[in-house]
């Protein structure tokens, strides 16, 4: 597997980025500001993350996405290892991550990498999307953030 940026000139593989967060609106906002980076495997996207300055010093890691014939198999562990070490090395001091509080795998997923939970955003994602969201029969309101020092 091979994981890169993402040139502007190229097209975004907004139906992964769309996996992460449903709203097109606020998905096309934050990639403009962020990088967009890529796994591939035999030429085809499989996964895809954002890494959005938010503060000096400091990173934010969105929209980790893995094809959903792909998942359970190690790609997004890759790729927030990879937004690690690639924070890492631009010299950012701190990346933070929010999941959804119904994120269960998620939020396993991002403290087995080394991320800490810093606090609760109440009901973040029902204050900013119109539509109710679900995950494992929960329904997800609060934004749980979680931060890593580099």
């Amino acid at each position: 597997m091979n994981i890169r940026l993402l040139s502007s000139s190229e097209n975004y593989p907004m139906d992964l980025l769309l996996l992460a967060d449903p709203s097109q609106e606020l998905v096309e906002e934050y990639i403009q500001r962020g990088q967009c980076y890529a796994a591939e495997i035999e030429n085809q996207i499989v996964g895809v993350y954002v890494l959005l300055p938010t503060r000096p010093a400091t990173v934010e890691l969105v929209n980790v996405a893995v094809a959903e014939d792909r998942q359970g198999k190690g790609i997004g562990k890759q790729l927030v290892k990879h937004a690690i070490q690639t924070a890492r090395s631009r010299g950012y001091q701190t990346i933070e991550i929010g999941t959804g509080n119904s994120g269960v795998g998620q939020l396993a997923l991002y403290q087995k990498c080394g991320f800490r939970i810093v606090g609760v955003d109440i009901d973040f994602f029902t204050r900013h999307y119109a539509e109710e969201i679900y995950e494992n029969g929960i329904p997800c309101r609060d934004m749980i953030r979680l931060s890593q020092d580099l």
